[in-house]
């Protein structure tokens, strides 16, 4: 069975997911020996059946949207099912874009370990919490990952979104660790082998759009802010007056970005219409044609300067 990526995604995320899939075919000399999916939380009828049921999340109750942004984030947990228990996956945001050769992570030794990833940063990381967002999984080694049980479970009360999407329910020492390049929160260096645009107020495809995202609250007296932002959403909604989306301060991670949309819209894999669609949903921001114009042509992949 040949190794599989998956790349999550809901509708406001579909121009992340097809340039992650582009970028990693693009960028690996093995681009025939895995395969890649794209997971759409609307092909998962779990999640519409929940919308605007309460689930527990960082010891506070919130409603299920499907309609967030992050929506999608719970079916990291799918893809073991999805292999039928067996096999290599790999599993990404859809603002993620891999620049290295993922087969390079598709092809590492485990070291027996069920799943690798890395850390989170900040109070998270000191907290314990893992970095879910790219995660190499030997599905083998995961069948208790039972998706549909756990996600009832977050109605019911008795598992803490938190815990689950953090990796605090699995066993420690079934947990491996690969390098930070491989899921580089917002930095984009010569070591860099997957951009993970994480600041989502800054994602450079969404810049002058209205924020469609929920900020994170938690369950704890300080700092005010908490207090605030619970008291905003409680009052007027889930994105009252959270602003807009804000240019990313690295030029660079935006001509990334744009260069791949540019290489996806010359070769068929998006059409010029699907981006006016977006910028009409809001999806995508409305300049974004003039900016493709400008952008210049990316440099030929590593592996290809190689040969």
């Amino acid at each position: 069975m040949k190794p599989r990526v998956f790349i999550q995604v809901n509708h406001k995320q579909w121009i992340g997911a097809v340039i992650a899939e582009y970028a990693l075919k693009r960028n690996s000399a093995h681009a025939d020996e895995f395969d890649t999916q794209i997971m759409r939380v609307e092909d998962y009828p779990i999640f519409a059946t929940h919308q605007d049921r309460k689930y527990l999340r960082g010891g506070l109750l919130w409603h299920w949207e499907n309609d967030d942004l992050q929506s999608f984030s719970l079916t990291r947990f799918l893809p073991p099912g999805e292999m039928g228990y067996q096999g290599r996956a790999l599993v990404i945001d859809p603002d993620v874009f891999v620049i290295g050769d993922v087969w390079d992570l598709l092809n590492r030794d485990m070291e027996g370990k069920a799943i690798m990833c890395r850390k989170r940063s900040g109070t998270k990381g000191a907290q314990g919490c893992q970095a879910t967002s790219v995660m190499l999984l030997d599905c083998g080694k995961l069948g208790h990952w039972h998706f549909d049980k756990g996600f009832e479970a977050m109605f019911d009360g008795s598992r803490d979104y938190a815990d689950w999407i953090c990796l605090r329910l699995e066993d420690p020492d079934s947990i491996g660790s690969f390098e930070e390049e491989w899921n580089d929160f917002d930095h984009l260096g010569p070591n860099t082998k997957a951009l993970h645009t994480t600041k989502r107020k800054t994602q450079p495809w969404k810049t002058g759009l209205p924020i469609d995202f929920r900020p994170q609250e938690r369950f704890q007296w300080f700092p005010p802010r908490d207090w605030v932002s619970r008291a905003r959403r409680t009052l007027f909604g889930d994105y009252a007056f959270l602003g807009r989306y804000q240019p990313n301060p690295d030029p660079n991670q935006e001509h990334l970005i744009f260069g791949l949309i540019k290489e996806c819209l010359e070769q068929g894999m998006v059409t010029e219409q699907q981006l006016r669609d977006e910028m009409a949903q809001n999806h995508i921001r409305h300049d974004a044609l003039e900016i493709l114009e400008r952008t210049p042509p990316l440099p030929e992949p590593a592996w290809k300067q190689a040969t």
